[in-house]
């Protein structure tokens, strides 16, 4: 390197500039033309190397302060960003329930037995909107500040595949395959593709929206909640029972299911339905053709159906 006599003049008394060479163990000083210049004395010399042995100890010492400090302050704003981090909340997203209003008789049927305080049981053709009616009364009944319910539930069976081990990933990446149908139905309530996620993650702050299966229910209860159990036709009697015996104080309840839909042969929906058509808190409501909703082409396909096979139903 090379330093400038001019910083240590007063005690030099020199401005000439030398060359420095500095190693971890050595300081030379050297001028060109050194051995030649018979003006330079050894003395000079000398003293210069020891002048900048001190400036370089000096140098040394307030490097180690400075870093020691760098590291200091670093590790201060770490720290604070730390804290920082760990005291952020996510963010409340602006998520808005739409309003709808029922497409058929039958659907404004559900909707004023439901606003007049009773559990529902939606039986019937395909293509009635069952599922999607029973999702945005449960949520309009949850985002209602004034309502004892703070949370739905969708319960479902996994039939056909009802042993989902073959199936990959964990648990809850195999269960999501069931929660498709909802994930678009709440897609389409508040017009956001992840308001299902959202729904879902308690820490935003929205009501919370759960989704099980039918495997996972025993040994719980339900309190404060409105239960959707979807796609009955796929359960045995003795799991609807079980759901049911579930509900613990301010539930309320939503059954849907076509049993001319089942995968599950020997299904107990029917007889589930007879007992509860003789409770006094429950509604049954049946969807015919003249109720589908979903497209012409469903109507048309479950009339010719009908027709054919000479069902006599949808």
């Amino acid at each position: 390197m090379i330093i400038n006599v001019k910083n240590v003049e007063k005690l030099l008394n020199n401005s000439e500039r030398y060359r420095i060479g500095i190693t971890r163990t050595h300081v030379s000083v050297a001028q060109k033309n050194l051995v030649n210049h018979s003006k330079i004395r050894q003395e000079l010399v000398t003293r210069f190397i020891l002048v900048l042995e001190r400036m370089i100890k000096d140098g040394k010492k307030s490097y180690r302060k400075s870093k020691k400090n760098t590291r200091v302050d670093m590790a201060s704003k770490s720290d604070k960003n730390n804290k920082t981090r760990s005291n952020k909340v996510p963010q409340k997203k602006d998520l808005e329930l739409r309003e709808i209003e029922p497409k058929s008789d039958k659907q404004f049927e559900a909707f004023r037995k439901f606003q007049a305080g009773k559990n529902l049981v939606l039986h019937g053709s395909a293509g009635t909107g069952k599922t999607f009616l029973s999702l945005y009364l449960a949520m309009k009944e949850v985002h209602n500040k004034d309502r004892a319910q703070k949370k739905t539930i969708v319960i479902r069976s996994v039939v056909p595949t009802r042993d989902i081990g073959f199936l990959p990933g964990n648990m809850e990446e195999k269960i999501s395959v069931y929660e498709v149908p909802y994930d678009n139905a709440c897609a389409n309530l508040y017009a956001r593709k992840t308001a299902y996620t959202d729904l879902k993650n308690p820490e935003i702050g929205y009501p919370k929206l759960l989704f099980s299966t039918t495997s996972f229910v025993r040994g719980i209860t339900f309190d404060n909640a409105v239960i959707i159990i979807d796609e009955c036709q796929n359960m045995t009697f003795h799991e609807l029972d079980s759901i049911i015996t579930r509900c613990g104080e301010n539930c309320r309840i939503i059954f849907c299911g076509d049993t001319h839909q089942a995968d599950l042969k020997n299904n107990g929906f029917e007889n589930f339905m007879k007992v509860l058509k003789r409770m006094n808190s429950f509604s049954c409501i049946e969807f015919g053709i003249e109720d589908i909703v979903r497209s012409g082409i469903v109507r048309e396909y479950i009339l010719q159906k009908m027709v054919t096979y000479n069902t006599g139903s949808p």
